[in-house]
């Protein structure tokens, strides 16, 4: 299916790694252009090298918590053109307990879970606007409509975005510019592969062993049972980003883990 896509330029910040990188690829294989970005050169440039065989991608670190640093980054995106579509995927997670967590903690996950894609989306939604044309994506998670208790600052910056997504999306009324979330559940990346990692030589058993327990007692509304690979959710992402009609939705796909009908 043509998604209509080709030479389109296509921003994803957090893309060294996991769903981003993943997404980026999938943007790649739909003949779009892509900008890739992560906090340190190395890890731009492992991406833009692993990439580069699919199509027309190049990259640069920076540093999102600052505001010269997310110019920086819309300028070098810039000089390629026109941006298309801006995946805002930047984010960090950690399990922690609620009554540890510090002021500075709080302030540490919003500035990247969510003034990251603020900081981006002011720049490149007034361009999108004057040109009536282009595409946002906002990550969320299913954390954000089912609060983590191990992860409750992780989560509540996920429900964050769903009001910044809302709120953008109401700015595009009548225009072809569209904001949409998308909700990955559990989803099986480098950093979740380490963080069970450590558990499983915490705990002294098979890694396997501790990811199935994990879905019977931490996760066990899940339809699925597993988790959820980057790339079934960097598809999603690249299908709604391309979808005319949708705007100021959140997208989920986390394994039928949130008990609802809507």
């Amino acid at each position: 299916m043509d998604l209509g896509l080709k030479d389109k330029l296509v921003l994803v910040t957090g893309s060294g790694s996991g769903i981003g990188k993943a997404t980026a690829r999938v943007y790649l294989e739909e003949g779009a252009r892509v900008i890739v970005h992560g906090l340190t050169q190395t890890e731009v440039s492992d991406c833009v090298d692993d990439l580069s065989s699919l199509g027309k991608v190049e990259g640069i670190a920076a540093d999102l918590t600052k505001t010269s640093d997310a110019e920086t980054l819309a300028d070098f995106a810039r000089a390629r053109g026109a941006v298309d579509v801006l995946v805002n995927n930047v984010g960090i997670f950690s399990v922690k307990p609620f009554e540890d967590l510090t002021d500075d903690d709080w302030m540490h996950y919003f500035n990247i879970n969510v003034l990251s894609a603020v900081r981006m989306s002011r720049i490149f939604l007034p361009d999108m606007l004057g040109r009536d044309k282009g595409s946002i994506i906002n990550m969320a998670s299913e954390a954000a409509v089912k609060p983590l208790p191990q992860m409750v600052h992780y989560s509540v910056t996920k429900t964050a975005m769903l009001g910044l997504t809302r709120g953008m999306a109401e700015l595009t009324k009548g225009t072809k510019v569209r904001v949409n979330s998308i909700l990955p559940g559990p989803t099986w990346t480098e950093g979740v592969e380490a963080y069970f990692d450590g558990l499983a030589d915490q705990k002294g058993e098979p890694l396997d062993t501790i990811v199935d327990n994990y879905f019977k007692s931490d996760e066990p509304t899940s339809l699925i049972q597993r988790f959820v690979q980057p790339d079934e959710v960097a598809r999603m992402i690249v299908t709604i980003s391309a979808s005319t009609a949708s705007n100021g939705s959140a997208h989920r796909i986390e394994g039928g883990i949130v008990r609802n009908i809507l």
